[in-house]
């Protein structure tokens, strides 16, 4: 397979995507599939063949653990990209979030893991979380920050690092891990959906006062940094951290998106140390937190690596993002 991230690939393969129903997932088949690579996307059976995008190869799988079966999917795959996991959620209902999180995450990545080694895969890219450097920093995170994590997710993320890079030393599988920020884009739902709903009805935000700096990535910029990690051969066995290469505040953020919607940004002042003691008294630090704190990261090794340069600039990427609420909500 050849490299580049703007489809000079000279000699195609077959790249299997789980998780290729998801958000990123739908956006990452397209994205292969422009670069003419055979794409195979797992489905659970509870899922339909429509969730997966046009062209794309479809395989039914079971839910990922430490017993999943993975042969009858890794036929002549020459690259994985593990998109799939059990994500961040709010108000987890389990009654031991960390041992779920690590039964699909960890447990069901290292499975994943061996059964491509064993089936001559040459690559398997990890989508990880930059939740495994941690929720905040003062200065952007590096390659070379230390793994800091502080919730079931992101452990999780950093022990199923760990358990790759182990197999990775044992089999010679070429492991590849990828810690985005935020992602955003078309489809996007949680909370940067919830957000863009408040602008458009025109609610009042008490979030001017804010100064912090957030690092984002919109998805068509993750997708082609996914692309080009599965087939450069400089990134076998490296961590990048990836996002959009422009920093912005949560009013700033907010600002950008109420343009890109076509209405004006109701921002109020008000104090931020009032903010994060309502938080507290609420139970909510975490999520007030996220609106006021600070966390960037450096995307340069992946640049200078690989020779990555986002295709789409955040501007643009908000444009896609309103056109596609405006479109159904």
């Amino acid at each position: 397979m050849g490299y580049g991230s703007k489809g000079e690939n000279q000699v195609k393969g077959t790249v299997l995507v789980t998780g290729a129903t998801g958000f990123v997932g739908h956006f990452l088949c397209g994205r292969l599939l422009a670069q003419d690579f055979n794409v195979r996307g797992t489905l659970l059976a509870s899922e339909s063949r429509a969730s997966l995008a046009a062209g794309v190869e479809p395989v039914t799988v079971e839910p990922l653990g430490a017993d999943t079966p993975w042969s009858h999917a890794l036929s002549g795959v020459d690259t994985i990209i593990h998109l799939a996991a059990r994500v961040h959620i709010m108000d987890d209902p389990s009654a031991d979030p960390l041992t779920e999180f690590r039964r699909v995450n960890v447990e069901g990545t290292a499975q994943l893991a061996r059964e491509a080694a064993k089936a001559g895969v040459r690559r398997l890219v990890f989508i990880s979380s930059i939740k495994v450097n941690g929720e905040e920093t003062a200065t952007a995170y590096t390659t070379d920050s230390p793994p800091n994590p502080s919730d079931p997710y992101g452990i999780s993320k950093w022990e199923a690092e760990q358990a790759l890079r182990k197999i990775e030393a044992e089999t010679g599988l070429e492991v590849v891990v990828v810690r985005p920020t935020l992602v955003y884009g078309p489809g996007v739902k949680a909370n940067f959906l919830h957000m863009m709903k408040i602008i458009s009805r025109g609610i009042p935000l008490p979030l001017d006062s804010i100064k912090n700096k957030r690092s984002l990535i919109y998805v068509g910029n993750l997708v082609d940094a996914l692309a080009l990690c599965a087939t450069h051969p400089s990134a076998a066995g490296k961590t990048y951290l990836v996002s959009d290469g422009e920093d912005v505040s949560t009013p700033k953020l907010i600002r950008l998106t109420a343009s890109a919607l076509g209405v004006p940004a109701r921002l109020l002042p008000f104090p931020v140390s009032l903010m994060r003691l309502a938080g507290k008294m609420t139970g909510k630090s975490g999520a007030v937190n996220r609106l006021t704190g600070s966390l960037t990261v450096d995307s340069s090794t992946i640049r200078r690596e690989l020779g990555w340069v986002p295709p789409f600039t955040m501007e643009e990427g908000l444009r896609e993002t309103a056109e596609w609420f405006k479109r159904q909500f």
